[in-house]
């Protein structure tokens, strides 16, 4: 099936179809889970993760060979207005860091056993400024949304999806403002570092994005207040669903880019688990809307992928209880009542 898009439209249409969770690998999850060595229960979210991981991969027990990360680069017009404590070439010099091997992910990757890709999306021409329209027209969030479809192969067990490009947490905190509600202080935070009356332009950048495109539909608020590698992300993360691919989420831009799916079609993110609770205040406002728990909360507010790289760690230690512990027979001990 061809999934490209073309307009905010076609990806309304992806989302009225999507693939829900395999029954019958769930269910011989569930058979396995209750007769290992330990208490039910005992492992707290480890099981979970593991019954997660085979039902979204339709097979039991699950596996995690082709574990992938994808960072998405982009620039935004709105870093023009001063919301960033770095100037927009960061985001070039840090996607060349990256591909040398030199930033965190990198070294997250090589720990965690990730195949790491970076994709720059036209960072020579940045987004146009959200505060006097939108910031990508139908044709340019078409390019950046299949692009993040693209990124997917299909024979990927898990994805770990991050981005990279100053100024991209003003973005992140305009779209939950334009969906949600709720004035911009509440979900604009330090990004970089700014402070002071940095910190106060940023918010009223957030503050006037809101505004201009509050009345639109969850997927145009995206169009209009995102950037490229929010798109990108969301993406991603629809092929993902389609292809029957788990998901790790990073931190605050990331959870914002997949929040309007979510807005659009409950359940959108069914396949998607919150790696970690970013340090950035308005994640935490996020995360409550969606209903999600984040699998760690260690003050990380990076990006780049790097919480979701981290919380593979936890994902493998979960298949890694669930497949290879004994059950109570194999062990000859007797189950607990």
């Amino acid at each position: 099936m061809n999934t490209s898009i073309s307009s905010v439209a076609d990806v309304a249409t992806l989302l009225n179809s999507l693939p829900g969770p395999d029954a019958d690998a769930r269910a011989a999850w569930s058979a396995r889970e209750p007769q290992l060595t330990k208490p039910a229960g005992s492992l707290g979210r480890l099981e979970e993760i593991s019954g997660w991981l085979s039902a979204w991969q339709g097979r039991h027990p699950p596996r995690l060979d082709r574990v992938r990360a994808r960072v998405f680069a982009g620039n935004h017009g709105i870093a023009a207005l001063g919301v960033s404590a770095f100037p927009p070439e960061v985001t070039v010099q840090m996607v060349a860091n990256f591909r040398h091997g030199g930033a965190a992910i990198n070294q997250l990757c090589k720990t965690f056993g990730i195949e790491l890709d970076v994709i720059a999306l036209e960072l020579d021409r940045p987004t146009a400024d959200f505060t006097q329209g939108p910031a990508m027209d139908e044709a340019e969030f078409a390019r950046a949304f299949n692009t993040g479809m693209d990124s997917v192969p299909d024979d990927t067990d898990l994805l770990c999806i991050g981005e990279m490009g100053i100024g991209n947490t003003t973005p992140a905190a305009a779209i939950p403002g334009a969906l949600y509600g709720g004035e911009a202080r509440f979900w604009t935070g330090r990004g970089t570092g700014i402070e002071g009356a940095g910190l106060t332009r940023k918010t009223e950048v957030v503050a006037a994005g809101i505004e201009r495109h509050r009345h639109e539909a969850p997927l145009a608020i995206l169009r209009c207040l995102g950037g490229r590698e929010l798109a990108a992300m969301a993406g991603a993360v629809l092929a993902a669903r389609l292809k029957r691919v788990p998901v790790l989420l990073d931190g605050y831009v990331c959870t914002a880019a997949v929040a309007p799916l979510e807005a659009h079609t409950p359940g959108a993110l069914d396949h998607c688990l919150v790696a970690h609770a970013s340090a950035e205040p308005g994640h935490r406002r996020v995360l409550e809307k969606l209903g999600k728990a984040p699998l760690l909360d260690l003050g990380m507010r990076l990006g780049e992928a790097s919480g979701a790289a981290l919380a593979v760690g936890t994902v493998r230690a979960a298949l890694a209880c669930h497949v290879g512990m004994a059950t109570f027979a194999e062990a000859g001990v007797a189950a607990g009542g």
